[in-house]
Parts: C-alpha cells; sequence; structure tokens
C-alpha cells in the first residue's frame, strides 16, 4: 500500500461499474491513468469490466457490493482505503428504474426505487464525507437523471421522483461541505435517455420496444437524441477535471429546463 500511496494518480471509486455509464466511465478513467476500486452486485459483469479496463492490482480493485446495505459501502470504502490508502473521488453510480404510472405504483415500488437511488447514495456520502473532510479535498459526484428535473415521462413516475429527492439530498450536502470544508466538492449529474441496458429493456418515452438502441425521443416538442454511456463518461471526466455543482450531459437539455420552467403548463401539453 505505501508504493500505491506515492502515486499521483487519483483513486476513483465507482458503484453500479458492471454495465452501462459506470462502466464506461471506468473505461473512460483507465484510459486517463486514474487508479479504480470497482463496485456492483454482479460479480462476473464487474470483472469484465475490470478486464476491459486492464491493468492489475497495483491500479484497479473489485469489490462486489450490494449498495442497499449501508455496512457493505462501509465496507466498500474500507477496501479502497486499505488498497490505495486514499480515496480522491466517489461516484454514487448506482440505481435501477421502473415504468409505472403513479396510480398504479404499489408500496415495494416506491420503496425500491427510493432505496436503491436515494439510500444508496446516501450511504455512499456518509461513508466518504468523513475522509474527504479529514483529507481537506476530495469530490463526490452523484449520478441523477434529466427526469429529476423535468418529470414529464409519466411511466418513470417513481424513478424521477427518487432521483428528485437525490438532487435536493445533493444540494444540502455541497452546502453542509463549503463551510465545514470548502475543498471538497460535490457534483450532480443529469444524464437525459442513455442507450443503456436499463433504457432498453424498459417501457415508456425513450425505449425501444423491441429492445434495441433507444430511438430519439420529443421532450416538450423538441427532439431529444439519445447519447451513448461513453459519451456521459466524457462528460463526468470533464468535471472530475473542472468541477461544477450540477451538468446536464446533453447540450440541448439546459434549454429545455428554461423552457419548462417558463411555461410549465405549456411544456407539459407538448410533451403529452
Amino acid at each position: 500500500m505505501a508504493a500505491a500511496m506515492e502515486s499521483d494518480a487519483r483513486v476513483v471509486v465507482i458503484t453500479g461499474a458492471s454495465g452501462g455509464i459506470g462502466a464506461a466511465l471506468a473505461r473512460r478513467l483507465g484510459r486517463d491513468g486514474d487508479r479504480l476500486v470497482l463496485a456492483a452486485r454482479r460479480a462476473r459483469e464487474l470483472e469484465e469490466t475490470a478486464s476491459a479496463v486492464g491493468g492489475g492490482p497495483e491500479r484497479i480493485r473489485t469489490v462486489v457490493t450490494d449498495v442497499t446495505r449501508r455496512q457493505e459501502v462501509e465496507r466498500l470504502r474500507d477496501a479502497a482505503l486499505d488498497a490505495f490508502g486514499r480515496i480522491d473521488v466517489w461516484v454514487n453510480n448506482a440505481g435501477r428504474g421502473i415504468s409505472r404510472p403513479v396510480l398504479e405504483l404499489t408500496d415495494d415500488d416506491l420503496d425500491d426505487m427510493m432505496t436503491v437511488n436515494v439510500k444508496s447514495a446516501l450511504y455512499g456520502m456518509q461513508a466518504v464525507a468523513p475522509h474527504f473532510i479529514a483529507r481537506g479535498r476530495g469530490h463526490l459526484v452523484n449520478i441523477s437523471s434529466f427526469l429529476s428535473r423535468i418529470p414529464v415521462a409519466p411511466q418513470r413516475s417513481a424513478y424521477s421522483a427518487a432521483k428528485a429527492a437525490l438532487n435536493s439530498l445533493t444540494t444540502s450536502l455541497r452546502m453542509d461541505l463549503r463551510r465545514m470544508a470548502p475543498a471538497v466538492r460535490v457534483t450532480l449529474v443529469m444524464p437525459g435517455v442513455v442507450d443503456t441496458e436499463f433504457v432498453r429493456n424498459a417501457g415508456g418515452p425513450g425505449a425501444s420496444p423491441a429492445g434495441g438502441p433507444p430511438p430519439a425521443t420529443r421532450i416538450g416538442g423538441t427532439p431529444v437524441l439519445p447519447q451513448t454511456a461513453d459519451e456521459v463518461a466524457d462528460v463526468i471526466a470533464r468535471i472530475l477535471a473542472l468541477p461544477v455543482a450540477e451538468v446536464y450531459t446533453n447540450p440541448v437539455q439546459a434549454a429545455l429546463v428554461q423552457r419548462y420552467f417558463a411555461n410549465i403548463e405549456a411544456f407539459e401539453a407538448a410533451a403529452g
């Protein structure tokens, strides 16, 4: 571990690294020379991601983790510290969605969305923040969704609500840390439609009935092309170099948000 601690390469923890955005981010940061600690529940897929990144144990570690269990997230933190001596970046990327309108939601549906998309990120924030505060620096990244800001896909109701809750927690933490540890950065990332396993298999707007690549979708009357996971990973890599409070990964999203809040009824009518 002493040799690893001497390296200037960043140490980055990524949850949900077995596929989608998490795996793409691992590949991108691996090319940048970062040391990675990758976490997910699916052991085989996690190892496939690590193999795609390349490098031995001095550069990459995998930790099978159920992020819905606080003790496993704390174990992930400890494994990263044991391996590399510090953590520079923690990316809360793990998440899951369902497609079900509000009036059909069950208690289990909502509980599941809050546990996977909110509580898991809270566990990550609470696990790594004390380490960042003690070091006086660090970068926490929470992966949310464009639907958290403009929830105009009714089939994704509980998912959108959970991601909106994540947005609020992220902002509150950023304000707290600004007072306690100004050099610790907190960033909220909001992708739109991304060609990942979830979008390919879920119903509703932005999904392909055949399970193929998602088609272009219209949001508030504006056509929006899906992004690849690699494109989203490039955006995240940029904000790790030049931190910001929030970022939309698709260039058209910021303008759509302005239109939405300028006239919500008109925007929803166009979206419906």
